[in-house]
């Protein structure tokens, strides 16, 4: 849409939202009434202003200018000045004040609101009165100024009112000063963002500031979207000269600052150096140490009363356990800290379901995992309530900690963690600290998945590292008649091709040359044929659709977007929200992309609580986009509404990334699989995605494709500690460190 101008005075305030600042005005434009929507300042009855923006066809209130933008001029006139006044904007005068202070201070009026002295000597108006006057109208005047300060700085109208909102009054002196506070005041506010504004605003590119916050944005980055917890030094100094565009040497010394500070710590590791953000670095130390001092305070089951108990359990269930599994549990109850790890089919849950038998009603167990859908699956399939990491550490919205810690430890005996590799090292941190000396922590998981979407590898390092106990499980038991899935999942990850297409079996290919091809084959598996061959109840939340990449024809935007128009269409009558790439929609399938510890959610039965978490899925149950506001139910019964400046924390999910789905399992998935980028084609992603589907697997592409994934075993490297620090509490007179 491009930028134009619209010149009115405001009639009236329709509606405002003190907490974005979204505004409904009437406005008079030579004489014709136009109504004018938008982030906006608060604006008084009878300003002169000018929008920036454009006509856009309102479905319900028809023809009306959405603003990007304004300009507003003071009143000028007694009687522009007049109606500002009795406008009811300012606190503590009314129609009949504004007209004794126009008559009396006339085109200084403005001056005089500022000055509680000058006020005092109106007739009427005492001290109270006159300090509210002025309060108010420092308010009106001063959050109106730092906007269009915000604005003519190109900071979009959102994130200015939410600066504003944070900074009041002392935003212009605030950022003139170090704009880069931004990074940790403002919610979402990036060294990106905060770099732009800036610049715009003059400051000099070899700022300190600018060095400084570049070189934390680099290592933060590096573990937002790569997992890293460090980087080696040169790498990092070399990263960072790149975004700040300046020579690596330029930034040794600012390094050496946030070291002093130690806002960044220098570890040495088989000869190499790594920088860390301090908070990376002391989140693997204390989980190391905590790990280490939990493996010896829990008591220890006799190893011949388990094995009689183990028999009692074959007896119960009328199976017998092999020699892994045996091990596996007995393991698990002869240490403080044990790791079972194995691939699908391997029985991992029989071994949780017979360590709950051991343990017995005597013991305290809680079930968690790392994301709701796993939590169910965990239910389901143990019969024993489990819930996920967040809910049973309790996050606190108003500490922004959970409310679990060393100070309030969780009451149980036991702790099972299902899909241990999805859990990042500050989530493994923090349920470490909840745990009280004693208690028997059961880390389950496969090894062999994508790790965590969050920075850490913990479950590999801590396998890597040999100094806690563990059982790996290679035998398949989950294996029905004709049953491919589990079996394919292991060929893969072998480096063998899966087989395929084999009569009356759950995995197949769809054989389609080229990415266009396997798309529109996607959408015909998902709303046309699998639905019916299957008999599926609701194929939208049934079927998942996986993709390796995100763009391209084939990729997971473009096959929401097609998927979205084959379940959802746009229908006369049904409101839309455009926000970013999306266009969501009563009834679109959604899922939570960040974890926001602040979101508030509620359930039908009357519970409630805060934070929603990444990976969360649900549907868009109700739309409002006047307020730009819709309402998500999640999979696990809890409601969760998302205003204009959470809309970025939603993606559709009908297609999502390999990476989104951990965690999960669907009944069926649906995933094209056709050339792409070597470092997406892998191995390493075939397997999980595979490891996703419970009852069906449908592969679109060619096998050349499915060859070339098969014999990728590229495994992206991810810098991580933990293994080393492992090593060094597990050393005799390992050193306590100090975790201020």
């Amino acid at each position: 849409m491009a930028e134009e101008k619209l010149t009115g005075v405001v009639q009236s305030t329709v509606f405002r939202n003190p907490d974005n600042g979204y505004s409904v005005l009437s406005v008079s434009v030579k004489g014709e009434e136009v109504n004018v929507v938008g982030v906006l300042p608060p604006l008084g009855d009878g300003e002169n202003v000018t929008f920036y923006g454009g006509w856009v066809e309102h479905r319900e209130y028809g023809r009306q200018w959405k603003a990007s933008g304004c300009e507003v001029e003071e009143p000028t006139s007694l009687t522009d000045i007049y109606n500002y006044l009795a406008s009811g904007q300012i606190k503590g005068i009314g129609k009949a004040t504004a007209e004794l202070l126009v008559r009396t201070y006339k085109e200084k009026t403005f001056d005089v609101l500022l000055n509680m002295q000058e006020l005092v000597k109106v007739k009427g108006i005492g001290a109270t009165r006159a300090q509210m006057i002025a309060e108010s109208f420092a308010e009106q005047f001063g959050e109106r100024r730092q906007m269009m300060f915000l604005q003519r700085n190109g900071v979009p109208p959102a994130l200015a009112a939410r600066i504003a909102k944070a900074y009041g009054p002392e935003t212009e002196a605030i950022l003139r000063t170090n704009p880069y506070k931004l990074i940790d005041d403002v919610d979402k506010v990036g060294f990106l963002t905060a770099d732009q504004i800036a610049l715009r605003m003059g400051l000099a590119p070899d700022s300190e500031h600018r060095m400084q916050y570049g070189l934390r944005y680099v290592l933060e980055e590096a573990a937002v979207s790569a997992g890293h917890t460090c980087l080696p030094a040169q790498e990092a100094l070399a990263r960072a000269a790149e975004v700040l565009r300046c020579p690596p040497q330029a930034l040794e010394r600012h390094a050496q600052a946030l070291l002093m500070r130690r806002d960044l710590v220098l570890s040495e590791r088989d000869g190499q150096s790594y920088l860390y953000l301090s908070g990376m670095y002391y989140a693997e130390v204390e989980t190391a140490m905590r790990l280490i001092k939990l493996r010896l305070t829990a008591p220890v089951m006799d190893a011949g009363d388990a094995a009689s108990q183990i028999e009692a359990f074959e007896r119960r269930r009328q199976i017998t356990l092999s020699d892994q599994q045996k091990r596996a549990v007995t393991g698990a109850v002869e240490h403080g800290v044990f790791v079972i790890t194995g691939g699908p089919g391997t029985g991992k849950t029989t071994i949780i379901q017979c360590i709950l038998y051991l343990l017995g009603h005597q013991h305290k167990t809680f079930l968690t995992a790392p994301t709701g859908r796993a939590a169910k699956r965990m239910t389901e399939a143990t019969g024993h309530e489990a819930q996920t990491l967040h809910r049973t550490l309790v996050f606190s919205a108003e500490t922004g900690h959970f409310e679990h810690d060393e100070d309030n430890p969780l009451k149980c005996d036991c702790v099972i963690v299902d899909e241990m590799s999805m859990v990042d090292i500050f989530l493994m941190r923090s349920l470490l600290r909840a745990l009280r000396d004693g208690t028997r922590l059961i880390l389950v998981g496969d090894q062999d998945q994508l790790p965590s979407v969050g920075a850490g590898n913990v479950l590999k390092d801590i396998l890597q590292s040999g100094v806690l106990p563990y059982a790996r499980l290679t035998d398949i038991y989950r294996q029905e008649e004709n049953s491919m899935i589990a079996v394919n999942a292991h060929r893969i990850n072998e480096g063998e091709m899966p087989y395929l297409n084999r009569r009356g079996s759950d995995f197949f290919l769809d054989r389609q040359d080229g990415p266009s091809a396997a798309a529109k084959t996607v959408v015909e598996l998902c709303t046309q044929r699998l639905p019916g061959f299957l008999r599926l109840r609701d194929a939208c939340r049934d079927i998942q659709v996986l993709s390796p990449q995100k763009r391209g024809p084939a990729g997971v935007i473009q096959l929401n977007r097609l998927l979205q128009q084959a379940y959802n269409p746009p229908r006369r009558g049904k409101p839309q929200i455009e926000y970013g790439e999306n266009i969501f929609r009563r009834g679109d399938k959604v899922m939570h992309i960040h974890n926001d510890y602040q979101l508030h959610w509620e359930t039908e039965d009357g519970d409630d609580g805060d934070g929603v978490f990444n990976g969360d899925m649900g549907m868009i149950r109700d739309l409002d986009p006047d307020r730009y506001e819709l309402t998500v139910l999640f999979d696990d019964g809890r409601l969760a509404t998302y205003s204009r400046t959470d809309l970025d924390e939603l993606d559709l999910a009908y297609c999502t990334s390999v990476h989104k789905s951990q965690g999960s399992e669907f009944p069926v998935v649906v995933m094209p699989v056709i050339r792409g980028p070597h470092l997406l084609m892998t191995r390493n992603l075939l397997y999980t995605a595979l490891t996703r589907a419970r009852k069906f697997v449908v592969l679109v592409g060619t096998e050349d494709a499915i060859r070339t994934m098969v014999d990728n075993n590229y495994i992206t490297t991810r810098y991580t500690g933990l293994c080393q620090r492992l090593r060094e509490q597990a050393a005799p007179a390992a050193p306590q460190p100090d975790f201020e």
